[in-house]
């Protein structure tokens, strides 16, 4: 049989080469090495000439003097979050799914490959994931919750977050959202004072029917006492955790609690509150949303503050940092997960650190580490190539070069692909 009519049929390959190699995992790069891939998974890491002769069909990407890293998770965004547009009384569901499609394709040009979705509208999410599982878009893979939880007039009423109370009627809320799909359950119990909202009782029942039901909980908490009762509670992930403790760190890390700061999101708020009330004098803004946080201007200095002031001793724990953005003012950069990672180094960590923030430790917290989150063999082909030496200089993550979701280019040279025929094989 002629070598023409053995590799006859045979999946194309393609060979992606950059000078710099992340792994994902916080110390690993490799130098001069690519990455060939195959079904959507990557079949091989290697030498580039040596990738080149094992394979001879092949397409040869190389980009030189680049880092090739996974395609980053954002642990913390709001893809259909409308209710800050200033005509928000023209957005009925129909356009809220449009205007959440092209939030979420906005990430590619990130390099975002996958998210965490902690609040949209009800089954909006969900919507869109069968909407791709049928090939009619092309988005980051969505992890999310249904509903936020809160109590009756609680943080987020007015967002439609769901009012409940009482440990049953919490209960009953989960139920409801687990039978419509939702992958992770959220509630919320401070907004910008001291006064907890839920009590641990109700806490304790909200974390305790999740587990029960093998689904994972994240809570916004940002204020003490708050913190603590969720720390009590159990529950997976820290939302914000703005005024934490070194001490509820180390019980974080002792217990397995993750920590997603978004720290971007309130040094926004405090930068943007600060310049209209210097340039502007606290005059009304278009933003609905922006304008109700301006009454609460004088919280978002001491938090932007306490992120710059304890990221580096807190993440020194071992707790694990999850990269988040959760940016719904309006006007504010969408999914502005390159600059968050940025913050991270500014305020001590190393680049590799931080990329880890965004690529491995999401995977683990989402049970998806077999399957993406690491450069590895059999793992999903969700990669990013971006210029210069990313591993030295976290700014190299605003200069997307190529992503690819599963195998399928999705962004290249400042296009976005999202159409259905852009597969390499």
């Amino acid at each position: 049989m002629s070598h023409e009519t053995k590799n006859k049929g045979r999946n194309k390959i393609i060979i992606i080469c950059a000078k710099h190699l992340i792994t994902g995992d916080g110390k690993t790069v490799l130098e001069d090495k690519a990455v060939a891939v195959e079904n959507g998974t990557i079949r091989k890491i290697g030498p580039k000439e040596a990738l080149i002769a094992e394979f001879p069909e092949k397409e040869v990407k190389d980009y030189g003097d680049a880092t090739l890293l996974p395609g980053l998770c954002d642990m913390h965004v709001h893809l259909g979050y409308w209710f800050s547009q200033p005509d928000s009384f023209n957005y009925n569901d129909q356009l809220i799914t449009l205007f959440a499609l092209q939030h979420a394709q906005a990430a590619f040009e990130r390099g975002i490959t996958s998210v965490r979705d902690m609040t949209s509208a009800r089954k909006l999410c969900a919507t869109l994931n069968l909407a791709a599982e049928k090939g009619f878009i092309t988005i980051p893979r969505i992890t999310h919750v249904d509903n936020g939880m809160c109590m009756t007039g609680g943080h987020g009423w007015d967002d439609d977050i769901a009012q409940v109370d009482g440990p049953w009627e919490i209960r009953k809320e989960i139920r409801r959202q687990v039978r419509d799909g939702a992958q992770w359950i959220k509630i919320l119990t401070t907004h910008r004072s001291s006064i907890p909202e839920y009590t641990q009782e109700e806490l304790n029942a909200a974390a305790d029917e999740c587990h029960r039901r093998g689904i994972k909980c994240g809570i916004h908490a940002g204020t003490q006492p708050g913190i603590q009762m969720s720390i009590d509670a159990g529950f997976d992930t820290i939302e914000h955790g703005t005024f934490l403790t070194y001490e509820q760190v180390q019980q974080m890390a002792e217990k397995g609690i993750a920590w997603t700061p978004t720290i971007m999101a309130y040094t926004y708020l405090y930068e943007i509150t600060k310049k209209n009330l210097e340039e502007n004098a606290g005059k009304p803004v278009n933003d609905p949303v922006m304008q109700k946080e301006m009454a609460n201007w004088e919280y978002f200095e001491p938090a932007y503050k306490a992120y710059r002031d304890n990221f580096k001793k807190f993440y020194d724990t071992g707790v694990t940092v999850l990269a988040g953005t959760d940016m719904v003012v309006y006007g504010s950069p969408l999914l502005p997960l390159p600059r968050e990672l940025q913050y991270m180094v500014e305020y001590g960590i190393t680049p590799l650190q931080a990329i880890q923030t965004a690529t491995s430790n999401p995977a683990k917290v989402l049970g998806f580490e077999n399957q993406r989150g690491l450069i590895k063999e059999g793992l999903d082909a969700d990669l990013l190539v971006v210029s210069g030496d990313a591993s030295k200089d976290i700014t190299c993550l605003n200069d997307v070069k190529f992503v690819t979701l599963g195998g399928k280019r999705v962004f290249e040279n400042g296009i976005r692909y999202v159409g259905t025929a852009n597969t390499f094989m």
